[in-house]
C-alpha cells in the first residue's frame, strides 16, 4: 500500500505571496514584510545579481525553501531605479492596512507596477531626456505608433510605413515598447533587438476600444480637436498606452491634456543611417562628441529635451524657420536682454515634471516650493518679452501666464522651508487651520511642561541626576542612577532595570505622554489632509502651467542658440524659395571645438543647384577631409532649418526636405549581413526616396566590392542621380579618380578635389576644396604616415609604378569590353544556360526596375554564367 505524498505546506505568507505573483507573472514584485521590501525565488536570485545585494534563503532545509533577498523599505529609492534600469518591470507590493489593527496576516496589495517607460521616480529619470513608452500597431496598409512620456504628459501619435516608424524610434528612444503579441517577429525582424519591449493581448489594438479609451480620458466626443482623427492606426496605438497605464496601476494621469499629431510632412525627412551617420544625438563610438553636445547651451530641463526634439525634427515651413531666426538674431544683438532671460531661466525647475507630480500625488511639499519659486521667476521674462520691439517675443511674454493666484496659495499655506516628506512636519504655515496651531501648541508646551516636571521632581527628592526621557517600548520615563534609588518615592513605578539605574513611570507623565503623543498624531493626520486639497487644488492650474514650461522651453532653446552664435561666430543663413545651396566657408560645428588650441579649421565653399552644378564630385585621398566636408553641409542644412545661426561666413538656401546620406563602410555583420549588403541597402533607399528638395550625400559608395565592380556601381548611382527627372543637390565622395570622366559626359557634374600638396617623401593635406578632379591616389604616403615598414612601403611603390603602366586607363575600357563579351556570349544560343538567361533578360520590365534591383539580377546572372 502506497502512501499519497504530502505537498509542501504553504504558510500563510508564502501563500499571499504566491496569490499576487501570479497576477504579476511577468513583474520583479517586491514584498513589503514589516520594515522590509522582500524578493522571493527567481525574483531574489536577479534582484541580487542587479542590487549587489546578499542572497539567502527562506525555510532552508525544508520543503518549502525558497531563495530570499530583501532590502530596507526606506531605500526603495536607492534599490528601485536599479531594478528598472536593468530592464525589469517592478511589482511594489505594500501592506494596505496598520498590522497593529489585525489579528490575522496583514492585507497586501500592488499599488504600482514601476517598467522601464512608466516611471516618475527622479532616480529613474534623466532631467535632459525625455523617458517616452512607445506603443506600436501593425495596420493592414500602414503602422501606427504613439509615444508617451508619463513624467510630462507630452502624449504623440503617428502612423506611416516602416522606414518612417523606423526613423521615429531612433528619434525618440523609448524605453519600453509595447506591442501585440502576434506581431512579436514582426517588430524583431523589421526594428532589431535594442529595445526593451513587453507584449500586450491582441484584443487591446481595437479601434472602437481605443477611441472610447481616449475620448473619455479627454472627456471629448471626438478626437477631432487634436487633429488626429485622420490615423486610425496611430489611434489605436495611443489607446494601448492608455490601457498600459490602467494595468501597471497608474490612474491619476489628467496632467495627460492633449494629444498630438507628429506631421510627417513638417519636418525634414532623414533616415536612420543618416541619423547616425551625422551622429545627432548618439554615437556608436563611446567617447565621441556629437552635436546636441556642442550646441546645447539649455539651462532649463525642459529647453534641454526640447532642443532635442528641434534636432530630431527640423523645420520645413520657411515662415516658422525665419520666426526663430528673428528670435535669436534680436537675443544676440541684445546682449543685456538674454543675460536677464537666462538668468531667470537657471531659477526655474523642472515645471514640466513637478506638475506631473502635482496631478499623480506624488509630490513633496518642497517639491510644491520649487514649483512656486519656479512661477516667481517667470515673472521678470514675461516683463522682459513683453517690453521686446519684435512681435515674436512679445507673444512669448503674452503667452506667459503669471498665476497669480496659485503662487499666492502656495506662499500663504507652506512654510518656505518645507521639508522634503509631510512626515517630517511642519510644512503647513500657521495660521491656515485653528486646530492645527492649538495642538502645536499643546506638543511644544506639553514638551515645556515635562521639562518642568524633571526640575520639580528632582528638587523635591534631591537626585540631581534625574532626567525625563522616551522610548516606544513605554514611552516617557523617569531614569535614575542606582546610587540614587533609595531616594526613590514610593508612588513612581518601576518600569525597567538597568546595570546601573532604574527606570520609573508616574500617572503624571502617563496623562501628558497621552496629551502629547495623540496631538502629534492629530497634526500629522492634519497636515496630511490640509497639503492633499492643496494638491488637488493646484491640480486645477495642470494647462496653464504646461503652458508656461512649453514657452520657457522654447526661449531657453532659442537663448541656447543665441549663445552658441556668440560664442563661435556663427551667422543667420538667408533662406529663400530657389532650390539652390550656397555656403560661404563653411565649418564643422562639431570638428572646430574638437581641434587644439591656435589650429584653425579650414572652411570650405560649397555650391550646389540644379541647374549648372547639382552633383558635385569630390576626389582625394583618404584622410584627406571629403567626410568632413559632406558631413557640415548636412550639419549647417540642419542647423539652418532648426532655427539656429550656422558656422560659415555666410549661408543662402531654398528648403531641403530631406537629408540622404551614406557615410563610409559601416558594417552590420551582427545582423549577418556584409558591409557592401548593408551599403547597397541604405543606398537604395536613398534612390527610391529622392525629391526635388533633396540633398544626397555619397562617401564611398562601392567601397565595399571589388574596384571595377565598385567603379562601375559608383558610375550608375551618380549618372542615376544626374538624370533622375527630381534633380537632386548631391555630394559624391569617392577616391576612384576615373570617375573624373563623368565631368565629360553630363552637364551638371563638377569635379572637385581636396587639395594635397605632394612633397618630396610626404603628403601635407592642406583641406581646402578646389575645384578640378585629382590625378591619383595617396594611399602609399597614407600607410607611410601610419608607420607601416619600409620594406612594405618600397615594395608598394613598385608595385604601383608597375601597374600604372601596365594598366592606364583600363579600368573603364575593361567595363566595356566585359559588356561586350556579355552580350556576345548571351546571344550564342548553342548553350541551353544562355538562353535561359537570354529569357531571364528580356522578361525583366525595365521601366519599374530600380538600380539596386538591376544590380542584384545582374549578380545572379554573373553567379549563373560562373557556374558554366
Amino acid at each position: 500500500m502506497t502512501t499519497k505524498e504530502k505537498a509542501p505546506k504553504e504558510t500563510p505568507l508564502m501563500k499571499q505571496y504566491n496569490e499576487i505573483k501570479r497576477k504579476y507573472p511577468d513583474a520583479c514584485l517586491l514584498f513589503r514584510v514589516g520594515d522590509f521590501y522582500e524578493t522571493f525565488g527567481e525574483d531574489a536570485i536577479r534582484a541580487s545579481k542587479i542590487l549587489g545585494i546578499v542572497l539567502t534563503k527562506r525555510g532552508a532545509g525544508s520543503e518549502t525553501e525558497t531563495a530570499l533577498a530583501g532590502f530596507p523599505h526606506h531605500s526603495l529609492n536607492t534599490y528601485l531605479p536599479k531594478l528598472v534600469k536593468a530592464g525589469l518591470r517592478v511589482a511594489i507590493c505594500d501592506q494596505l492596512e496598520d498590522p497593529k489593527m489585525t489579528k490575522t496576516i496583514v492585507k497586501r496589495g500592488v499599488t504600482e507596477l514601476v517598467t522601464p517607460g512608466v516611471s516618475m521616480n527622479d532616480e529613474v529619470l534623466h532631467s535632459k531626456s525625455n523617458n517616452f513608452l512607445a506603443a506600436l500597431y501593425f495596420g493592414k496598409k500602414s503602422l501606427g505608433v504613439a509615444f508617451l512620456d508619463v513624467s510630462t504628459g507630452e502624449f504623440l501619435t503617428a502612423q506611416g510605413n516602416e522606414e518612417y516608424i523606423d526613423k521615429l524610434l531612433q528619434n525618440f528612444n523609448p524605453s519600453e515598447v509595447l506591442v501585440p503579441k502576434q506581431n512579436k517577429n514582426d517588430f524583431k525582424e523589421t526594428f532589431g533587438e535594442d529595445f526593451h519591449n513587453f507584449y500586450l493581448e491582441d484584443w487591446v489594438y481595437k479601434e472602437d476600444y481605443a477611441l472610447q479609451t481616449l475620448t473619455n480620458h479627454f472627456k471629448t466626443v471626438s478626437l477631432k480637436g487634436f487633429g488626429i482623427e485622420e490615423l486610425p492606426d496611430g489611434i489605436i496605438a495611443a489607446g494601448a498606452i492608455l490601457y498600459y497605464l490602467s494595468e501597471t496601476q497608474h490612474d491619476r494621469i489628467q496632467h495627460i491634456t492633449s494629444i498630438q499629431r507628429i506631421a510627417e510632412d513638417a519636418y525634414v525627412w532623414m533616415d536612420r543611417f543618416t541619423i547616425r551617420n551625422l551622429e545627432l544625438y548618439h554615437s556608436y563610438n563611446p567617447n565621441a562628441v556629437t552635436l546636441l553636445d556642442v550646441i546645447d547651451r539649455t539651462l532649463s530641463p525642459m529647453g534641454s529635451r526640447l532642443l532635442k526634439r528641434w534636432l530630431a525634427l527640423p523645420l520645413k515651413d520657411i515662415n516658422k524657420i525665419r520666426s526663430r531666426h528673428e528670435v535669436v538674431s534680436y537675443l544676440k544683438d541684445n546682449q543685456d536682454v538674454l543675460k536677464k532671460i537666462q538668468q531667470q531661466i537657471k531659477q526655474i525647475s523642472d515645471l514640466e515634471r513637478l506638475i506631473s507630480k502635482i496631478a499623480t500625488g506624488k509630490v513633496t511639499p518642497r517639491e510644491v516650493i520649487y514649483l512656486k519659486d519656479s512661477l516667481d521667476a517667470i515673472l521678470p521674462i514675461k516683463d522682459l518679452a513683453l517690453a521686446s520691439p519684435l512681435e515674436a517675443v512679445k507673444t512669448i511674454g503674452d503667452s506667459l501666464h503669471s498665476c497669480d493666484l496659485l503662487r499666492e496659495k502656495i506662499t500663504h499655506t507652506l512654510n518656505p522651508d518645507a521639508p522634503v516628506a509631510i512626515a517630517k512636519g511642519n510644512a503647513i504655515a500657521s495660521g491656515i487651520n485653528n486646530e492645527l496651531d492649538e495642538l502645536r501648541v499643546i506638543s511644544t508646551t506639553g514638551k515645556e511642561f515635562l521639562e518642568g516636571i524633571e526640575k520639580r521632581e528632582s528638587e523635591i527628592t534631591g537626585i540631581s541626576s534625574l532626567k525625563i526621557s522616551f522610548n516606544n517600548v513605554f514611552g516617557y520615563y523617569i531614569e535614575v542612577r542606582n546610587t540614587h534609588k533609595d531616594k526613590v518615592p514610593v508612588e513612581w513605578i518601576r518600569k525597567q532595570t538597568l546595570v546601573n539605574a532604574e527606570r520609573y513611570i508616574t500617572e503624571e507623565l502617563k496623562e501628558y505622554e497621552t496629551k502629547i503623543l495623540g496631538a502629534e498624531e492629530k497634526i500629522h493626520k492634519l497636515e496630511t489632509e490640509l497639503f492633499e486639497h492643496l494638491v488637488a487644488w493646484i491640480a486645477t492650474y495642470i494647462k496653464p502651467v504646461q503652458l508656461n514650461a512649453n514657452l520657457v522651453a522654447q526661449l531657453d532653446c532659442l537663448t541656447s542658440f543665441a549663445q552658441l552664435a556668440l560664442e563661435n561666430n556663427y551667422v543667420c543663413p538667408v533662406l529663400d524659395d530657389t532650390f539652390d545651396l550656397e555656403i560661404s566657408n563653411g565649418r564643422h560645428p562639431v570638428i572646430e571645438k574638437q581641434l587644439p588650441i591656435g589650429i584653425p579649421y579650414i572652411a570650405n565653399d560649397v555650391f550646389l543647384d540644379r541647374d549648372s552644378q547639382q552633383i558635385i564630385m569630390i576626389t582625394g585621398p583618404n584622410m584627406s577631409g571629403k567626410s568632413a566636408i559632406l558631413r557640415q553641409t548636412a550639419l549647417i542644412v540642419l542647423l539652418s532649418q532648426m532655427g539656429s545661426f550656422v558656422p560659415a561666413d555666410s549661408v543662402r538656401m531654398g528648403i531641403v526636405d530631406k537629408i540622404f546620406t551614406r557615410v563610409g563602410a559601416s558594417d552590420n555583420i551582427s545582423m549577418g549581413e556584409s558591409t557592401f549588403m548593408v551599403e547597397m541597402n541604405e543606398t537604395a533607399s536613398i534612390l527610391n526616396n529622392i525629391s526635388d528638395r533633396s540633398l544626397v550625400l555619397l562617401d564611398e559608395i562601392g567601397r565595399g566590392t571589388s574596384t571595377y565592380d565598385g567603379i562601375s556601381i559608383a558610375w550608375a548611382i551618380a549618372e542615376y542621380l544626374h538624370e533622375h527627372p527630381s534633380q537632386p543637390k548631391t555630394l559624391f565622395a569617392t577616391h576612384y579618380h576615373e570617375l573624373n570622366e563623368m565631368s565629360d559626359m553630363l552637364p551638371r557634374i563638377q569635379n572637385y578635389n581636396v587639395s594635397v600638396k605632394e612633397l618630396k617623401d610626404t603628403v601635407l593635406f592642406v583641406r581646402k576644396l578646389v575645384k578640378g578632379g585629382s590625378a591619383h591616389s595617396f594611399g602609399i604616403h597614407v600607410a607611410k604616415m601610419a608607420g607601416m615598414p619600409q620594406t612594405v612601403i618600397l615594395k608598394a611603390q613598385k608595385l604601383l609604378k608597375k601597374l600604372e603602366k601596365d594598366h592606364s586607363g583600363e579600368a573603364l575600357n575593361g567595363i566595356k569590353s566585359a559588356k561586350e563579351e556579355l552580350q556576345l556570349s548571351i546571344f550564342n544560343l548553342d548553350d541551353p544556360l544562355l538562353e535561359e538567361i537570354r529569357d531571364e533578360i528580356l522578361g525583366l520590365d525595365i521601366n519599374t526596375l530600380t538600380p539596386v534591383e538591376a544590380l542584384m539580377k545582374l549578380n545572379e546572372i554573373r553567379r549563373m554564367l560562373s557556374k558554366k
